[in-house]
């Protein structure tokens, strides 16, 4: 039996997609119904590794945390990992193919090894591949909600679309398109990305969800009212702003527990001292919500840096991972950065590297896969020497650090050669500077406390951590929280009835169309 189905597009980028298909698959398995989530095509550095070792968006990840299943290649089935402005890697089913050009991904020439399944780059020869992932988990859940890409009105990319209309249409999906209102324009963004659409794709938009919104309902009902009049389509929901809900990010520095730092109490120190995080912005950072552990332990702050003054009253920093270790090398040394964490570790004081930061903390890279910029001096600060590797690491390891147990996920080229110091994780430490490739160390419990029991010591600071903040319990709460705004704030009988049913018949036709 086919599961029913429904696909949350949005006006822009960060409308709200991603929360919104969380919040949606929370809300439906609480009500018993077996629900996946579903990205046909991401863009992000933000990825991570399922249990069979495939890479997929985290955000995806997170969804399938929502839907209370285990997350699969099936979910994301191609992920593109910017290398530059125009370029990305290709990951196809959770396995590097190649690295293209935008012109070569997106129709027209470009690309290297793009593999088999490529062909010359073409992204439209990845939709029958898609649809059969998409058709495969309708056929073993009750429910999938699919997740959109940017806006479906980008009619320069309508041709080749696989993830937004044209993923709709072949499996004849509604659509729920989502509008930040806390961004201005919502009515317009509605009604412009509705009235660009071809008609048959318009036949499948039911309606909307406004999104972020703060203040009186009843003053915007009259305008909702009106964008029902113009297009003949009803809002299906006024999600209101919430602050911090910590959820993964798909790109971009708005980490997930920052914003609840930033936004909203911090939670007073246990100890008598709070704790002090600087993370260097790297260029092509990646998979930055290692620190949202961090910042979710009470005292805790947790900002990001680019300049070296910033580092003066930190208590540890953290060298984040990254798609371009050589540039982020350059980028370090460019800013004075290096020689601010060359004085720190002569200091004894604390600096972290993961994964890409592991790299450049080490005494030398070779690298002809990634940069392809050969021999590079790394900034010597741990004995490890890095050559990048054409095939990728996708690992899940557990193990043991500071007398803890521990488990993460690598997601790598490069491959470490420890040199000396002592052991941590699978890389090593010297005095107070660490370094690993596992991302997600920092969610277990408890390394993450005697690591900062240690940090506090190296930093001279009486910050205790807390003895009973558990990350899981948190990232579940705010799951929960997604499900209460959907509950809450959208007619959730309408949206089961678009997904059981598809869209209703004799939606009007808005002009003028596609061109």
């Amino acid at each position: 039996m086919r599961g029913g189905g429904l696909l949350v597009a949005g006006t822009t980028s960060d409308a709200g997609k991603s929360v919104v298909t969380a919040g949606i698959c929370r809300w439906l398995v609480r009500q018993g119904v077996k629900v996946a989530p579903f990205k046909g095509q991401n863009m992000s550095l933000n990825s991570f590794v399922t249990r069979e070792g495939a890479e997929i968006g985290r955000a995806q990840a997170m969804q399938a945390q929502a839907a209370r299943v285990e997350p699969t290649a099936l979910m994301n089935p191609v992920l593109l990992k910017p290398g530059s402005d125009r370029s990305s890697q290709v990951v196809l089913m959770g396995k590097p193919v190649g690295e293209l050009s935008a012109r070569g991904f997106f129709g027209g020439p470009g690309g290297s090894s793009p593999g088999k399944m490529l062909h010359g780059g073409r992204q439209k020869e990845l939709f029958e591949p898609v649809l059969a992932c998409l058709e495969e988990l309708r056929a073993t859940h009750d429910a999938v909600i699919c997740e959109g890409a940017g806006s479906p009105a980008e009619i320069n990319l309508r041709r080749t679309d696989i993830v937004n209309m044209g993923i709709a249409r072949a499996a004849r999906l509604p659509v729920v398109v989502v509008g930040d209102i806390d961004r201005g324009g919502v009515f317009a963004q509605f009604f412009g990305t509705t009235a660009l659409l071809a008609p048959e794709d318009q036949e499948l938009v039911a309606g909307y969800l406004v999104n972020k919104f703060r203040g009186d309902v009843s003053l915007l009902e009259p305008g909702l009212d009106m964008l029902h009049g113009l297009t003949g389509r009803r809002t299906f929901g006024v999600l209101p702003y919430a602050h911090g809900l910590g959820i993964d990010e798909e790109d971009g520095l708005r980490v997930s527990l920052r914003g609840a730092v930033r936004e909203s109490v911090v939670a007073p120190p246990v100890g008598a001292d709070v704790l002090r995080v600087a993370v260097c912005a790297v260029p092509l950072m990646s998979n930055f919500t290692d620190v949202d552990a961090l910042a979710a332990e009470p005292g805790v702050i947790v900002r990001f840096v680019d300049r070296p003054e910033e580092l003066a009253d930190a208590d540890l920093v953290v060298v984040p991972g990254t798609r371009g270790t050589v540039k982020a090398l350059a980028w370090l040394r460019e800013r004075g950065l290096a020689d601010a964490l060359a004085r720190r570790a002569a200091e004894g004081r604390p600096v972290l590297g993961i994964c890409g930061g592991f790299q450049a903390l080490g005494e030398h890279i070779d690298d002809e896969v990634e940069s392809r910029a050969g021999a590079v001096d790394g900034l010597g600060l741990l004995p490890v020497r890095v050559r990048f590797a054409a095939e990728k690491t996708l690992a899940r390891p557990v193990g043991e650090a500071l007398g803890e147990r521990v488990g993460g996920y690598e997601i790598h080229h490069g491959v470490a050669e420890v040199l000396g110091g002592e052991a941590f994780l699978d890389g090593c430490r010297v005095g107070a500077v660490w370094g690993t490739h596992w991302h997600g160390s920092l969610e277990s419990d408890g390394f993450r406390r005697a690591f900062l029991r240690e940090v506090a010591a190296a930093a001279g600071r009486a910050f205790v951590p807390a003895p009973d903040t558990s990350f899981g319990a948190l990232r579940e709460e705010q799951l929960d929280r997604l499900g209460d705004l959907i509950e809450e704030h959208a007619d959730t009988g309408a949206l089961l009835r678009l997904i059981e049913k598809g869209a209703p018949a004799g939606l009007p036709f808005v002009p003028p169309g596609a061109p």
